[in-house]
């Protein structure tokens, strides 16, 4: 396939007016004379300082500068989406716009994707310059969480500085804070060669951090939703129904045993306590209700899923003709 570039650099940003000059200074130095044609595409997220006009300003300088500017503040993932959409680069860079990722990783990325024919590089701190309380140490539980579900063994998931092929960006659609998750996302999508770097981390220099401990928490339960759906989306019966019949099962046995135990002991004159006086059975008739309950969630997800216009969504790697 040919592309209009050789590489494009996306850069979501939201008050980052200060650190923009020196970023687009050093991704110009970093790739001076090496003979590519690349793009900047800047995705000012509704920052509500001088960030739009400082791009403004820079693009009569940096020829190479595409840039949206947001209404709103729509988040990470929104401003990665409509920067994947316009990219024409072979090769696209994702990086923060705080200074903290160095342009001067970019050509060896580009080189582990081209020579190694990797889909995917993500980049590694290994000597982050965060605070350790507050994110190094849950940074660490989190990448040792998202290793165990995902199944991919990268040490930084969340690294804003990553390259791709360009039908790998095309290929995924990245919403909510599923930023997060994007080699996951490519993985489910069929792009499983994913390679790490070593990457250089810088101490911000201007303004302050858009991300609180917050994250964390939040950064948890949306990998165990996209788990889900990556796993169940598209059969929600094989999980609903058999939780739903297991729960089923579960409290019909237990009623009957309870019928049984009562009308045995009521054969050979023995005491005996009303089924409807023992706690065990209306936790069984519980049971059986929920088991009901999911089971009929499970038939109804099946209806929708069958009847979703992507249900036969997929990539072709090749194709003969």
């Amino acid at each position: 396939m040919n592309y209009n570039k050789d590489i494009s650099i996306i850069i979501p940003l939201y008050n980052e007016a200060e650190s923009l000059p020196e970023l687009c200074k050093w991704i110009e130095q970093s790739l001076q004379g090496k003979g590519l044609d690349y793009e900047i595409i800047m995705i000012d997220d509704g920052s509500n300082d001088k960030s739009w006009d400082t791009i403004k300003e820079l693009k009569n300088t940096f020829s190479q500068i595409k840039a949206i500017r947001f209404r709103r503040n729509y988040g990470k993932s929104a401003a990665l989406y409509k920067g994947f959409e316009m990219a024409e680069g072979a090769i696209v860079i994702t990086m923060d716009a705080d200074l903290q990722d160095s342009p001067e990783e970019i050509l060896e990325l580009r080189r582990m994707i081209l020579e190694n024919d990797y889909d995917l590089v993500s980049g590694w701190k290994l000597n982050r310059q965060d605070n350790a309380l507050t994110k190094n140490l849950p940074s660490k539980l989190y990448n040792a969480t998202a290793r165990l579900v995902t199944g991919i063994k990268l040490h930084d998931m969340n690294c804003g500085l990553k390259a791709y092929k360009n039908e790998v960006v095309k290929s995924i659609e990245v919403y909510g804070e599923m930023h997060r998750y994007i080699p996951y996302l490519a993985k489910n999508a069929g792009y499983s060669n994913i390679g790490e770097k070593l990457v250089a981390h810088q101490k911000r220099k201007y303004g302050v951090s858009k991300f609180g401990i917050n994250r964390f928490i939040n950064g948890a339960l949306d990998l165990i939703s996209l788990w889900f759906l990556s796993t169940f989306a598209k059969k929600p019966m094989h999980f609903f129904g058999f939780s739903g019949i297991l729960m089923f099962l579960i409290g019909f046995c237990v009623s009957v045993y309870l019928i049984a135990e009562k009308l045995y002991k009521q054969c050979i004159n023995e005491y005996f306590r009303p089924v409807t006086e023992q706690p065990l059975f209306y936790i069984a008739l519980v049971s059986i209700i929920l088991g009901v309950m999911l089971f009929l969630s499970g038939f109804l997800a099946e209806l929708i899923s069958r009847s979703s216009q992507e249900r036969n969504k997929y990539n072709i790697k090749d194709e003969i003709k």
